[in-house]
Order: C-alpha cells, then structure tokens, then sequence
C-alpha cells in the first residue's frame, strides 16, 4: 500500500506493508553518495544502501537519549563522514529514531535529505510521518525540534513480528486517537489497511497545516496529559502508553465543561481499553500541583491552558480552559489511580 503526503513539489509516499523495505533504496536521492543510518541496537532489520557509501550510527534507547547531546554526537559524525547537504540520513528505528534522526538531518548543513524506516507500530502511525522532528529538555518534551519532511517513509510490516508487547501497546495508544479524528471503524481493517488508513488521516490534516499553525494540533489529541505524565514518571509510563490515559482524561474534561455527554466517555473507554486493551487509569506517585505545572509548559499553551479536545462538532482545540476545570478533573482522574 502506498499512500501519499501531499505537499506540493514536497510531497512524498509511505509505502506499508510486509517486505516494503526493498523500496528504500529507490527512495534515495539521486544526488545521494554517503547515507548516514541513524539507528539503534537489536532494529529487527538490515539494510544496506546499494552503490553508496554509508555509516552507521547506532544511538541509545529511551527518553534520556532523545538528547541534543545525541545530535551532537551525530553532527560530529557527520562531518567525520563528510556528509553534504546532497547526501542522505535514514532514520531506521521506532519514533524516538525518527524523531532524532530528522532533527540531526534538520539541522545539519541547515537541512539534508532524510528517509524514514518506521520499525514500530508508534513509528508507522505518527512519528516518521509529517515532518515533526526533535528532542527532549528535562523541562518538557520535544521542546527543541524543527519542522523537516522526510523525502520517503518505509512502514515494513515484517518489523512488526518481533515487537515487545510494550512496544505494541504504545502504538495502540497512539492509533486508538484517530478512531475520535474522523469516526473511522478501524476496527473493522486489517492491520495493514488501518496503518495506511491513520497514515491518510495524518497526511491531510499535515497538508491543511503544515507548520501547525492551528488544525495540526488535533493529532496531539491526549497528548496534553500524556507528554506531562511522561515527565512526572520520567518515563517509566512510555508515550503510547500515556497517550491511551490522556485520551481518557482529554474526555472527562471535555465532559466537565459540557462538551460531549456521558455515553460519548464511555465510548472512549471502550474503544481505548475494551478493543485495545489499554491501561486507562493513572499510575501511583503523580502530584496534581505538578502535573499542572506542566500542562501550563505545554507547546499548545499559546492562550493559557490549551487542550485538544472532543466537542459537538467534533474534536478541536480549546484554548484558555479554566484551571478550575482542569484542576477537579485532574483531582477525580488522579483519585482513581492504580
């Protein structure tokens, strides 16, 4: 399957399915001599850049190496390897991969080509997927990062046998939004119809707003919660995992200030922990005080606090939320915690 991000004379494909790794080398720039493989240890594929040279470069695994010390660490490579602007990076890896991967290649010569390989399910739905790349501060994350289309993004399915069931259960969360985006039956797909199906979501949504100047945040829907949970917990609760809670507290919210009734949160709750199996509950040891302190640190917070949520006309962006609502629907949420 091939679905396309259109973006004008930027545009480019995602091509999913099982095997889609033998497009990759086609995907390359032409002007491509060196490729420099960002990846990470035990990726469940291998690949070689036919009729180029290469280096790889094997980056550490969780948050703590979301870094702009790793980019710096990738940048001084580069120029051992005599990368140009005309060369090529290849993210081969999960999200956390892509997202390095596409800052270093954002930043280096001031923007070279990059190619995505999304080895997790996370990864083929969101991360590889509209251009968003970065790193994280202790402050927050994703707080330094820039806008850089990938030139191609490879989802190969093979990737997906050997994935732990963490890994599994945080590419569930993230694409457990998109059931609220547009109403689809995903359910209803097979896997890889559903992946190129949140693929198609994400790349009209990026083409109507590229630089998320305002439709864009709605694929941060749950993410609000999420990325202050991450924080909190410094990561023992991984991304997907805290998108799957944030959905449920971006629906009690919107319920608190009239948005969507009762049986619509049911229906988060059972699309997000009937059908996916989620943990929906927040975990031991958050603080609400915190918790709002960070929810303010928020990229979305341009007009107070700012949060994507479900509403009669569908999920939209809802800024200057009173720190009243917020702040009794954290406390009930937080009370139920497991």
């Amino acid at each position: 399957m091939r679905v396309t991000v259109p973006l004008g004379d930027r545009s480019y494909d995602a091509v999913v399915g099982e095997g889609a790794i033998i497009e990759l080398d086609a995907m390359l720039p032409s002007t491509a001599a060196r490729v420099a493989v960002v990846t990470q240890a035990d990726i469940p594929l291998d690949w070689t850049p036919s009729g180029r040279s290469y280096e790889t470069y094997t980056i550490g695994t969780g948050e703590a190496a979301k870094s702009l010390a790793t980019i710096e660490t990738l940048a001084r490579g580069f120029a051992r390897q005599g990368l140009t602007r005309n060369d090529v990076v290849v993210g081969l890896g999960g999200g956390m991969v892509t997202d390095v991967a596409g800052f270093a290649a954002a930043s280096w010569h001031r923007g070279t080509p990059v190619v995505h390989v999304a080895t997790t399910l996370l990864g083929m739905v969101d991360a590889a997927i509209g251009g968003k790349t970065g790193v994280n501060l202790p402050e927050g994350k994703n707080l330094v990062g820039a806008f850089w289309q990938p030139s191609g993004v490879i989802c190969d399915l093979t990737a997906l046998a050997t994935l732990p069931d963490r890994e599994l259960r945080c590419g569930l969360g993230e694409m457990s939004k998109y059931h609220f985006l547009t109403g689809d039956d995903l359910l209803a797909m097979e896997l890889d119809a559903r992946i190129a199906r949140c693929i198609e979501i994400k790349a009209d949504v990026v083409a109507s707003d590229e630089f998320e100047g305002g439709r864009r945040a709605l694929l941060n829907y749950g993410h609000t919660l999420a990325h202050a949970i991450e924080i909190a917990t410094e990561h023992d609760i991984a991304h997907g995992e805290a998108v799957a809670i944030g959905l449920i507290f971006a629906a009690e919210l919107a319920h608190e200030l009239g948005r969507i009734d009762g049986a619509r949160v049911d229906e988060h709750r059972r699309i997000v922990a009937g059908e996916y199996g989620l943990r929906i509950t927040p975990p031991e040891r958050l603080d609400v005080q915190q918790l709002m302190a960070l929810i303010a640190r928020d990229k979305k917070a341009l007009e107070g606090l700012t949060f994507v949520l479900d509403g009669p006309d569908g999920v939209e962006v809802v800024p200057n939320v009173s720190d009243a609502a917020v702040r009794s629907t954290l406390d009930r949420f937080i009370a139920r915690r497991v």
